[in-house]
């Protein structure tokens, strides 16, 4: 069964567990990586939106890429970055109009969302579940008449 990767802001708390998990998932040599989500506050009462990757149907950071570091992966949908293709040169950084294309200047790489290899740590994490893997419901095709 396929699976998506669902964002519920309303539900988003802004306790930033996501970054966090997410930090420790991808860290480099023991040291904290940087995070590929992280919950922007909107100014209004309490009301967060957790920004990660879209994992865009037509990716403007894979179109950007000048050596085809980014793909998507046939297994989780997630447009993958290469570490070992990509040449940081920040074009996916400025074409991602989201801002999820990021550069982690501590271990001085590209990174962006990876859904995790299928199984998004944020989402384990999340303690109000703003953060979820949903089941992708195939939808029958009615027959014609």
């Amino acid at each position: 069964m396929n699976y998506r990767f669902v964002v519920k802001p309303e539900l988003c708390i802004g306790c930033r567990t996501c970054e966090l998990a997410c930090s420790f998932a991808h860290s480099v040599n023991g040291k904290p990586g940087r995070s590929r989500i992280y919950p922007l506050g909107t100014g209004h009462k309490e009301l967060w939106v957790p920004v990660v990757c879209l994992q865009c149907e037509d990716p403007a950071c894979a179109r950007s890429c000048l050596v085809d570091a980014i793909t998507r992966n046939p297994e989780t949908g997630a447009m993958d970055l290469d570490a070992e293709r990509c040449v940081r040169c920040m074009a996916c950084v400025a074409a991602c109009p989201f801002g999820c294309s990021l550069h982690d200047a501590n271990h001085q790489m590209v990174v962006k969302c990876d859904l995790c290899g299928g199984d998004p740590v944020c989402a384990h994490f999340c303690p109000t579940k703003a953060l979820v893997l949903e089941p992708i419901v195939q939808q029958k095709k009615k027959k014609s008449a």
